[in-house]
């Protein structure tokens, strides 16, 4: 069942305000969306008509100036769904989409967005949600960002048209510069997640908007200085995401939201007007926090992609430890990959992501096992290259550019102190010839490593490929100083590049992949009866652990650290164990265990990584910013609670726990902060406490059913992820009597229903809350019932043969459905 417009405008009221990131009058000749409204007399609010003291041009101060400072919370919203799918994330432009979709319809009350902007024209109202929200929401979900335009264009412009009618062009205009300057913030987030071309992108597209726009004009009129600097931060924006410099980015930003906030203060009649608008605009870096958290910073596909590349590493350790005869040791390193990967988180993403890939990695790895078992080195060479043509494949699949450049560095890192191994044990040529191929693959631009690195830092890449020429030429000549000075740099340039164009979570992910290979390098060396050189190794990789790690070891001790713990002294051990002559080998399986789980730590927390810096300086910019004062003065109990509301968020985000409520709550206080600085707290439509202020909730609390329960049973025999908008896998395969469990690991409440005319006959119905029909559960979840929530699931056994579609309610729309295929 595919849900039309009423269906989904039906369904949404039911969905509580979830996460994202902060007629149609026409357009531009670039598609921009003008500024400029139709049907209202620009200049005289709509409150004044009638009143002989209220002059065209004024802004009118009240409960109206509060709902246009949310419309343009939402504005900005929109411009982050739109800017997403411009970045290439269509999907979570989708989310965004419907969650503004959902905060929107539950905006109830007589100042609540939803009905004031109903109550100010019927045709905006339904411009805005109809033919922009939905229209916007159903082509970023099909993959279409720029077919998505006319829907975000027609929304921001029905938005703009209720703005002018309320408070006037002035105000309107006030509002927008505030508007531009939130804009910005979408290149710093794009930035630090690793995506710097889609940050680039979208730092063009936003400047785009601003010439066009009638605010550009009246900000320059007004404050001519704040134009110069909020228009100089956008292009500083876009040039340092060209470069790769996320905190030039960073410090942009600070400066767009900065001139932004000067710029309306000049704009508007009314500070009250302006500092409403400030407010939005913290409320919309809320969304866009919130929004980023929940897509997990790096992501669990780079700890996957991260795993693979420790693999790549292994193959080539198992090939060198052959290649010196100890073909026993090699033997085992290659089986002891096939056994790992057989058991890895790693397995079934690497299956998903491109199963041809997949199915020669294994059959490569086969062969690889067998070459060495029988000593046959050209099949070992045939082998090896299988198995890393097909890891690389499979990375690139996984993760974007930014990500498979990064994990190409790491191995770089790893290949080059193989070399370094090689040659301390009189494999001069040998080493020269690995130096020599990974120079041959950086020009091939595997990964886009090449382009990356260029991109990122011009005098660093040259400085690279020169060391690594010169290394090859030491190599050759065994010139041990030689060796040792270009080797440094090489490792040098490589570690400034990942830390330089990658977040946190993606550098640190790589980290785990350089470490492992280094400790099976020492397990290697041990084996080939140089515990002394074992522990050196060992040695090293620790001191450039307790040296920063590119982040790594910071991002580790606060991600989890019982896990940081147990990882330096799995460490330790490898090292002990080479010191005293014991098996280093199985030590080093150890540890590995620990980097594979450090990989998948790291990622999970970069989301806070990098958007708990965002909230704690918006926090600064709040405690330095003139609405600060007005709020504190206009209503202290209001003051008070914003403040402890943004302090509970930054807590959240850091912790990675409860994020949701948090971003939920701080919102509603931003939205009460509105209506108290324009003087009208009592008319605000959320209380103190947060939720409608008075009248009865159109929202029910949210409760699971029988079905559903924290956290996953150990007797589930399958897993599903609810993502943001989406089950994976989306398609699994069981066998009769399988149980499946639906965990949610993302993004708002979710639900699990099945298509009734889409399961095989005579089956059972079934869906989350136990109803027993697509009507029921569908009803059901208007009122809350059969809800999944953080950390819990909902699990279903399967006892019909045949093929079982399904999908969530409040995520249709954004193609969140899935099938479970019973075989018997």
């Amino acid at each position: 069942m595919n849900a039309n417009r009423r269906q989904l405008l039906r369904t949404a009221t039911a969905v509580a305000a979830g996460l994202g990131l902060a007629g149609c009058s026409g357009s531009n000749q670039d598609g921009t969306p003008t500024e400029t409204a139709t049907g209202a007399d620009a200049d005289t609010p709509a409150s004044a008509e009638g009143d002989s003291e209220a002059e065209a041009g004024s802004t009118s101060v009240g409960a109206e100036a509060a709902v246009a400072a949310e419309w343009t919370a939402m504005r900005m919203r929109l411009d982050d769904a739109f800017t997403l799918g411009v970045a290439g994330h269509t999907e979570a432009g989708a989310s965004v989409g419907q969650s503004v979709f959902a905060q929107f319809e539950s905006a109830n009350g007589e100042y609540g967005a939803h009905e004031y902007l109903e109550a100010t024209d019927e045709a905006n109202y339904s411009g805005f949600e109809e033919d922009g929200l939905v229209v916007m929401n159903e082509r970023l979900n099909a993959g279409d960002a720029e077919a998505a335009r006319d829907g975000w264009r027609t929304a921001n412009t029905n938005l703009r048209e209720a703005t002018v009618a309320r408070i006037g062009e002035t105000g309107a205009n006030a509002l927008a510069v505030l508007r531009f300057g939130a804009a910005v913030n979408n290149v710093e987030l794009l930035a630090a997640a690793g995506d710097v071309e889609g940050a680039a992108s979208v730092g063009q597209e936003v400047l785009s908007w601003w010439e066009s726009s009638p605010a550009h004009d009246a900000v320059e009129s007004a404050d001519s200085e704040a134009y110069e600097r909020l228009e100089g931060a956008m292009e500083d924006a876009i040039s340092a995401a060209q470069s790769g410099d996320v905190a030039g980015v960073r410090s942009a930003t600070n400066t767009a939201l900065s001139a932004s906030a000067t710029g309306a203060y000049a704009v508007a009649g009314s500070r009250n007007v302006a500092g409403a608008g400030q407010l939005a605009a913290y409320q919309a870096q809320g969304w866009d926090a919130a929004t980023l958290a929940s897509m997990g910073g790096a992501g669990e596909a780079q700890a996957h992609a991260a795993v693979l590349t420790t693999y790549r590493a292994r193959v080539h350790d198992s090939h060198w430890v052959a290649a010196r005869g100890e073909t026993d040791t090699a033997q085992t390193m290659a089986q002891d990959v096939f056994a790992h990967f057989e058991g890895a988180r790693a397995h079934d993403a690497l299956e998903e992501a491109n199963s041809e890939a997949y199915e020669s990695f294994e059959s490569g790895l086969d062969s690889l096992i067998s070459a060495i078992d029988s000593g046959d080195s050209a099949g070992v060479d045939d082998a090896l290259a299988a198995v890393d043509d097909n890891l690389v494949t499979g990375i690139e699949a996984l993760v974007g550019d930014t990500g498979s450049a990064v994990l190409e560095a790491e191995f770089f890192r790893a290949r080059l102190q193989d070399a370094r191994e090689v040659y301390r044990f009189g494999g001069a040529d040998t080493a020269a010839e690995i130096a020599q191929s990974l120079f041959r693959t950086f020009e091939q631009n595997e990964l886009g490593f090449h382009e990356a690195f260029e991109a990122a830092d011009a005098e660093a890449y040259e400085s690279f490929e020169s060391h690594l020429g010169s290394l090859q030429t030491a190599f050759e000549n065994t010139n041990d100083s030689g060796v040792e000075t270009h080797a440094t740099g090489v490792l040098d340039e490589l570690l400034g590049f990942e830390t330089t164009a990658g977040s946190t979570g993606q550098v640190g992910a790589g980290e785990t992949a350089y470490m492992a290979a280094r400790i099976f390098d020492a397990a290697g060396v041990a084996a080939l009866g140089k515990s002394g050189r074992a522990n050196s190794v060992v040695q090293e990789t620790f001191a450039g652990f307790e040296a920063g790690a590119g982040g790594f070891h910071e991002a580790l001790e606060e991600s989890d650290s019982e896990l940081y713990e147990s990882f330096e002294s799995d460490l330790s051990a490898v090292g002990a164990a080479a010191n005293d002559g014991s098996t280093v080998y199985g030590t080093a399986k150890s540890f590995y265990g620990k980097t594979v789980d450090a990989a998948y730590a790291v990622v999970g927390a970069g989301g806070a990584s990098v958007v708990t810096p965002v909230m704690q300086d918006t926090f600064a910019a709040f405690e330095e910013a003139t609405v600060h004062e007005m709020l504190e003065e206009a209503d202290e109990s209001t003051y008070e609670r914003y403040e402890a509301a943004l302090d509970d968020y930054i807590s959240a985000l850091d912790s990675g726990s409860g994020v949701e409520s948090a971003a939920t709550a701080y919102a509603d206080a931003s939205t009460r902060a509105q209506f108290a600085v324009v003087d009208a707290v009592a008319d605000a439509p959320v209380g103190e406490g947060g939720g409608e202020a008075s009248g009865e909730s159109e929202e029910t609390s949210l409760q699971g059913g029988p079905d559903v329960q924290d956290g996953v049973p150990d007797g589930a025999d399958h897993i599903v992820d609810m993502r943001a908008v989406a089950f994976e896998p989306a398609e699994l395969t069981v066998k009769v009597g399988d149980t499946v469990a639906w965990a949610h690991r993302a993004g708002e409440a979710h639900n699990v229903v099945a298509y009734e005319d889409a399961i095989p006959e005579g089956a059972g119905y079934w869906a989350s809350g136990g109803f027993e029909s697509q009507s029921a559960a569908e009803t059901g979840w208007e009122s809350g019932d059969g809800a999944v929530q953080s950390g819990q699931s909902y699990t279903h056994t399967f006892e019909a043969a045949g093929t079982h579609e399904y999908y969530c309610v409040p995520h249709e729309m954004a193609g969140m459905k899935g099938e479970v295929v019973v075989e018997e």
